[in-house]
């Protein structure tokens, strides 16, 4: 692993952490009400196809940190669209 992969993993995990708390206070408030569905849809299709490019790369740090942040990007959308009928 050379330096330019461990300064895109660093930026990965930057912007893989930033969704978190998001998912911490929706977790625990319940309240989804000021949350854009649409924009999270979005993201989150937008990282799916980062996920591709980065396969089509072979590109670790893509495919790694996006990966992640996909998943935790689905479990927002999740949140939002279970919270939102109570």
């Amino acid at each position: 692993m050379n330096y330019i992969d461990i300064i895109g993993l660093f930026a990965g995990g930057c912007i893989t952490l930033s969704t978190i708390p998001q998912i911490i206070k929706v977790w625990k408030t319940k309240k989804v009400k000021e949350i854009s569905l649409r924009m999270f849809s979005i993201l989150t299709f937008g990282i799916a196809v980062w996920i591709v490019y980065g396969i089509l790369k072979k590109d670790f740090p893509i495919i790694l940190t996006n990966s992640i942040s996909f998943v935790l990007n689905l479990i927002m959308v999740y949140f939002i669209i279970y919270y939102e009928k109570e």
